[in-house]
């Protein structure tokens, strides 16, 4: 498909960011809080309809090569990048938080798995947060509605801070890693992975933040990068694997109106996502940062 058919193809199944975006090329100020809103209501939606096998799109995945699909639920992918994440330092004992927890399926995975002493989980969607609180009781997990960019937490209050796929939401990224900082004791590590852009898109979309940028803001906010790593194809994989599964969940859970639009979010093989990643337009790091 030429980039002039990927771009009209996009418009087609985005109308409606299609009209934000010429209010806020018209208002670029009031971007990051539009921006907030649109992915709070969003994952608002999300958490609302509680879908069954929701886990299947807690985040792309990631799959080594040695992996293989059952024709089951897929949504082990998901808990596996939680493990690279989580499992890339020991953090049995110690206190941790989850930003950008979402509906918990992720934080309850690691506080079984990795035996943290302590284990909070934040999020934006008081949705989300409710169904966490339901579905997810542990003496030791707890969870807290709460903005990325203003922690509801005090000054050096865990070890570790755990962030999966989430970052690429927050309009503030620099803000979110000061509040990191602060929020971590002397010492703590951050455990993060996202995608971020390498290259223009097929569409002509400007890159908010590159993996460039991302170096940068690490190190202005008092991080040091530990770690860093490219999971690009094992996140591929992952989507690559999940597919049928995916669309199958897209066929039966979803008005015939909002399928496209739940493709092209879900990264399945052919989805302009999946692509993106292929081509080399968006790279999938993980890291570990320690606090300075």
């Amino acid at each position: 498909m030429s980039a002039k058919a990927d771009g009209a193809s996009r418009r087609r199944i985005r109308p409606g960011r299609a009209v934000v975006d010429a209010v806020l090329r018209l208002v670029p100020q009031l971007r990051p809080a539009v921006e907030k809103l649109a992915w709070r209501v969003f994952y608002e939606v999300v958490a609302l309809r509680g879908v069954e096998h929701a886990t299947t799109f807690v985040n792309y995945g990631f799959a080594g090569p040695e992996e293989t699909s059952d024709g089951g639920d897929d949504s082990r992918f998901g808990l596996e990048l939680y493990a690279a994440v989580a499992g890339a330092r020991d953090i049995s004992g110690k206190d941790v938080l989850e930003v950008g927890c979402g509906r918990g399926e992720g934080s309850a995975f690691v506080f079984e798995r990795f035996r943290p002493r302590s284990l909070a989980g934040v999020d934006l969607a008081r949705a989300a947060i409710r169904h966490c609180r339901r579905s997810h009781r542990q003496p030791g997990l707890t969870f807290v509605a709460g903005d990325a960019e203003k922690l509801p937490f005090p000054d050096a209050s865990f070890e570790v801070v755990l962030n999966v796929e989430s970052s690429h939401c927050y309009p503030h990224m620099s803000k979110f890693l000061s509040e990191v900082r602060r929020v971590l004791k002397p010492g703590g590590l951050m455990l993060y992975a996202d995608f971020r852009p390498t290259a223009p898109s097929p569409a002509g979309e400007v890159a908010k933040d590159d993996i460039a940028e991302l170096r940068r803001q690490v190190s202005g906010a008092g991080l040091r990068t530990v770690e860093e790593e490219d999971i690009t194809s094992e996140v591929l994989r992952a989507l690559s694997l999940s597919t049928p599964t995916v669309l199958a969940h897209i066929e039966r859970n979803t008005p015939r109106a909002f399928r496209q639009q739940s493709i092209e979010y879900s990264g399945v093989e052919g989805s302009l996502r999946f692509r993106e990643f292929e081509d080399g337009t968006l790279t999938y790091r993980r890291f570990v940062l320690e606090k300075t």
